[in-house]
């Protein structure tokens, strides 16, 4: 099947040539055709299959022939991230549609909330935005969604994950009862509690589903077996060994991905960081440079494992293993992204293999645990179910509180994860 066969309207489809694509991909095969009959839906499908257009294009198709200067639509989002990502493909599709959207996400500018003020009362077409800031608009009154008709829930599964549950059921309630929307739901994957959201908003849904929770046959997955104070070692040996355009490593703590930033730049591996401590502005100029490979090497937390193109990354690290099974597929994902190949490492140490045992289960294979370099040393043996146990209860430090009587050290070095 080509784009042209899905019938969009013209100026669509010259977005869809001006930006490089030719045949759809699974995922917007079968949604763009219901999309157009305004169906309802709720599609499950990992990331890089190429949701974000299935939705996209058609709601282009709709808001081409209105004409309409009104918010006709509102696409949520759980991160600024994907709100921008989103905002950027939308800017990219419609350029021939003279379509409007902006991007609404927190942040402590106030430059970006009066932006963001200005464009909603001025006219965009579509609101691509984070549940919260989207929110706080709406509360202030200034938000005309008086002619509103389409609602797209982008990564539903992680906005619930992230306790967004009671702002989009508040949002919801600021919608008009009088007019008639078609509402579509994405989520990469399909746990009861998106049952219920799909119940509480949804119409007699068409359900789509597309390789659910399982990475994308380009990937070449494989592991190492590593103690902690093995795996920069071997992260530096990895890098150095075959020169890398682009490369992320993900890391659960923010403080490991500072840590690691730095000695990788000691080592003369040109690498930065993302995480949660960064502003919004210094983030967006990281992804920037990445994507224009001005710097081979990102290390991020998992404020970007989901929602974030970027194209040709060869290889993707993890430095400990994911806390959901779910998340591995998030994180991996970033690399053999459509129809291109990568390969996807994971780091185990000896309290992580049970973690990693499920992460197998999940995606129904049984990844190959190569041996560790030479001079990197052998790490521990793979026993999933020992790593199971229950963890002793932690030793007193020997420290006094104010009280006078002594303090147990509950893992003062495990740090808060983003």
């Amino acid at each position: 099947m080509k784009f042209i066969d899905l019938k969009l309207c013209d100026a669509v489809y010259e977005g869809i040539e001006a930006m490089g694509f030719d045949e759809p991909s699974k995922v917007q095969e079968k949604v763009i055709p219901l999309a157009l009959q305004k169906k309802d839906l709720i599609a499950c499908a990992q990331t890089g299959t190429g949701k974000t257009a299935a939705y996209l294009l058609p709601l282009m198709h709709h808001l081409h022939a209105t004409k309409s200067e009104k918010i006709k639509g509102i696409i949520l989002a759980p991160t600024r991230e994907l709100a921008l990502q989103i905002d950027q493909q939308f800017q990219g599709f419609a350029y021939f549609a003279g379509l409007e959207s902006t991007a609404i996400y927190g942040g402590n500018d106030p430059a970006i909330w009066e932006r963001q003020r200005v464009a909603i009362e001025t006219g965009a077409n579509i609101l691509i935005a984070s549940p919260g800031r989207l929110l706080s608009h709406l509360n202030l009154g200034y938000v005309d969604l008086s002619e509103l008709e389409y609602l797209i829930l982008d990564e539903a599964d992680k906005m619930l994950d992230m306790g967004f549950m009671e702002d989009l059921t508040k949002i919801i309630k600021y919608l008009p009862k009088d007019k008639k929307r078609q509402t579509m739901m994405f989520s990469a994957t399909m746990p009861p509690k998106i049952r219920i959201l799909a119940k509480m908003i949804l119409t007699d849904p068409e359900e789509i589903n597309i390789a659910i929770s399982k990475p994308a046959e380009g990937i070449l997955q494989a592991a190492y077996l590593t103690y902690n104070n093995q795996k920069n070692r071997l992260i530096c040996h990895l890098l150095k060994e075959k020169e890398m355009e682009s490369a992320i490593i993900f890391s659960s703590t923010k403080h490991t991905v500072k840590t690691l930033v730095k000695e990788l730049v000691v080592e003369g591996i040109n690498a930065k960081a993302i995480h949660s401590d960064l502003d919004q502005s210094e983030r967006e100029t990281v992804m920037l440079d990445f994507r224009n490979k001005k710097f081979p090497i990102l290390v991020a937390t998992d404020i970007v494992s989901r929602g974030i193109d970027v194209d040709n990354i060869e290889l993707v690290i993890n430095y400990d293993v994911p806390q959901d099974a779910e998340d591995y597929v998030h994180r991996i994902g970033r690399t053999a992204r459509a129809a291109s190949t990568g390969v996807g490492l994971t780091f185990i140490n000896e309290e992580d293999q049970f973690k990693f045992s499920r992460i197998e289960k999940l995606i129904e294979t049984v990844i190959f645990k190569i041996p560790n370099p030479p001079e990197i040393g052998d790490g521990p043996e793979y026993n999933p179910n020992s790593s199971k146990k229950k963890k002793p209860y932690p030793k007193r430090d020997g420290k006094k509180n104010f009280s006078g009587k002594r303090k147990p050290n509950f893992n003062k070095n495990n740090k808060k994860k983003d």
